[in-house]
């Protein structure tokens, strides 16, 4: 569906052949003012997943507002690189425990507390609203039993170290002077979720710092990076002392997108 059919069908509570044999009959005052509401919502550059509320990530569907990061098709490869190196380790037959750094609607645990029906994962954010959406959104996925939720800014709310097989994150990652510059519905997000320092790599560099002390010995390190960064994240890890780099994999659009890293001897650093 286009996305005007994608509002329509939603205000009018109705599917997509419905919405052209029977507009006429769809439209009263009520539905009128709040397509109107709705539309200039949208024009005003309001991205569609927070006019209706929702938004749709490995299949399934999640509750999104502005206090969290919208759900991105690329971060799928994320989750399916979680899934890979879980079956390459044979961490599947223990149980696998995981952390998910920044967790946002809480897309990536839950979709890996679906997917990894023997896991049992930490949901980590600074954000309190962020923690009471994912709270949501594994309770609508039917995942909650699984999923531990910590407020607190990365590792700080965390006490159990070298109790983790994977540590997963999709951290802000833009140049804090790009942010100016970003298309107007990304403008509409929280700036906490994009704002990844000068660089854009601040939380590469206390991730490669700080993530040992909570890996078991071989335990994997797997986040999303943004464009052109690859190198310069591989580097960190590698120049921390506490991590090799097993792979970079791309994104639909041939984009670098995900390094994987493999905890080394403990070096860490606070």
């Amino acid at each position: 569906m286009t996305e005007a059919e994608l509002l329509f069908t939603e205000i009018f509570k109705c599917d997509r052949l419905s919405l052209y044999l029977n507009s006429e009959s769809l439209i009263d005052k009520d539905k009128s003012t709040l397509v109107s509401t709705v539309l200039r919502r949208r024009i005003s550059g309001e991205p569609i997943q927070y006019i209706l509320g929702k938004s749709e990530f490995m299949g399934l569907e999640f509750k999104v507002a502005p206090g969290v990061l919208i759900p991105r098709p690329e971060t799928e490869i994320l989750v399916e690189a979680v899934l890979k190196f879980s079956r390459q380790f044979g961490f599947r037959g223990r149980g696998l425990n995981i952390m998910d750094i920044g967790t946002g609607s809480g897309n990536i645990a839950v979709s890996l507390a679906k997917l990894l029906q023997d896991s049992n994962i930490t949901a980590i954010d600074i954000s309190k609203e962020a923690i009471e959406i994912a709270k949501y959104n594994s309770l609508f996925n039917d995942v909650a039993d699984r999923i531990s939720f910590a407020q607190g800014d990365l590792f700080s709310s965390c006490q159990t170290a070298g109790g983790y097989d994977i540590i997963v994150s999709n951290p802000p990652y833009i140049p804090t002077q790009e942010l100016k510059d970003l298309q107007p519905e990304i403008k509409h997000e929280p700036v906490i979720a994009l704002d990844g320092g000068k660089d854009g790599l601040d939380y590469y560099r206390k991730l490669a710092g700080r993530a040992p002390y909570f890996l078991k010995e071989n335990g994997l390190l797997i986040t999303e990076i943004g464009y052109n960064q690859k190198d310069a994240v591989a580097d960190i890890f590698k120049n921390s002392g506490n991590f090799r780099v097993l792979e970079a994999i791309r994104d639909y659009n041939n984009i670098d997108r995900v390094v994987v890293a493999e905890k080394r001897k403990v070096k860490w650093t606070s």
